[in-house]
């Protein structure tokens, strides 16, 4: 189903369980990815993964289309991946700004059988882990994803400006962490 179709399904109420079974068939596996490059842990992005779509059903309602389907669930997911971050941080006492845990988790799961165990792949994954919480959504979003800054902005709400800025300097970490390594 695409996005066109689920928000025709959207704009009548009587068909939300329609649209929402259309959205979570394009978007599952999608949000998942997005979702674990943020939290790393498989179970972790399964769990955030299903609180973002719970999410997502109880404000079907409050969808207006102001903006475009993806970026409105990508938003939905990657606030709910940086709220379980920082709870999970606090719950275990470290800084916001310190990824160390996750450093670990990566380094505990290379024989995780979610997670191409490749060295280089590795070394990718600390070299991002080494990045802010926003610095790595940003990157996810533009590097991997593909995503136009302005599409980045509708999910971050955030200025395209500050989002360039975030990426730049995302990237400059990650090639002085490489380059080190």
């Amino acid at each position: 189903m695409k996005d066109e179709e689920i928000i025709q399904l959207l704009e009548n109420p009587e068909n939300h369980e329609k649209a929402f079974r259309g959205i979570l068939k394009a978007y599952k596996e999608k949000l998942y990815y997005h979702v674990r490059k943020i939290v790393i842990d498989h179970d972790d992005a399964d769990d955030v993964t299903q609180e973002s779509f719970i999410k997502i059903w109880r404000n079907l309602d409050k969808f207006r289309g102001d903006s475009k389907l993806y970026t409105w669930l990508y938003r939905i997911a990657t606030n709910e991946a940086l709220t379980f971050l920082q709870k999970k941080k606090k719950d275990q006492g470290i800084s916001i700004d310190d990824n160390e845990g996750l450093v670990s988790h990566l380094e505990s799961s290379k024989s995780d059988t979610y997670m191409d165990g490749e060295e280089i792949e590795i070394k990718l994954q600390k070299a991002l882990l080494q990045l802010t919480d926003k610095q790595r959504v940003v990157f996810n979003l533009k590097y991997f994803e593909e995503l136009k800054y302005e599409e980045i902005a509708e999910i971050t709400e955030t200025s395209v400006g500050g989002l360039k800025a975030t990426y730049h300097f995302a990237v400059k970490k990650i090639e002085e962490f490489l380059t080190k390594n």
